[in-house]
């Protein structure tokens, strides 16, 4: 009976696991005979759906859409630069209360998160001024990696 059984198992619905795991056994008929699981007959797991991340403890499963749209994915540039930034304002050894200027170099990718996100790495930053340019005219121009991407970037004290 276990091939039968194994098909029948594959065949249940959702409820029916749901119902399954809250009750901890399961009644079905195979070959006209009764046929009762338990829990410790069978291991239920659950599979990740394509674009999600699951997870399960006991009777609990969360589901996490991990699809990275590309607003998040400006949103996590722009975060990667005030942490860069950050970091080359504490490399510099100017103060947390210095207001600064940032030029990046520009990129497509990164210039569509500085433009959507400038207004919040300037205030993450003290930067009065965020901006994405060809050129770089200073002298002080450092090359940091984000989203897999070098990219150089001048981080200057305001006067």
């Amino acid at each position: 009976m276990m091939k039968d059984i194994s098909k029948a198992v594959s065949e249940l619905t959702r409820q029916e696991i749901a119902d399954f795991e809250n009750t901890g056994a399961h009644k079905m008929m195979i070959d006209s005979r009764e046929v009762i699981l338990t829990t410790s007959d069978v291991e239920i797991i659950s599979e990740d759906i394509p674009g999600w991340q699951v997870a399960n403890d006991g009777k609990l499963t969360v589901a996490l859409d991990i699809t990275v749209t590309d607003e998040l994915r400006y949103e996590g540039i722009a975060r990667e630069f005030v942490n860069r930034i950050q970091n080359i304002r504490k490399e510099s050894g100017f103060d947390v209360t210095d207001k600064i200027t940032v030029l990046i170099e520009d990129h497509d990718l990164i210039h569509e998160a500085i433009k959507r996100h400038s207004a919040y790495i300037g205030s993450q930053t003290l930067a009065t001024k965020v901006d994405v340019v060809k050129n770089f005219t200073n002298g002080n121009v450092r090359e940091v990696e984000i989203d897999e991407m070098h990219v150089r970037i001048s981080v200057s004290r305001n006067i």
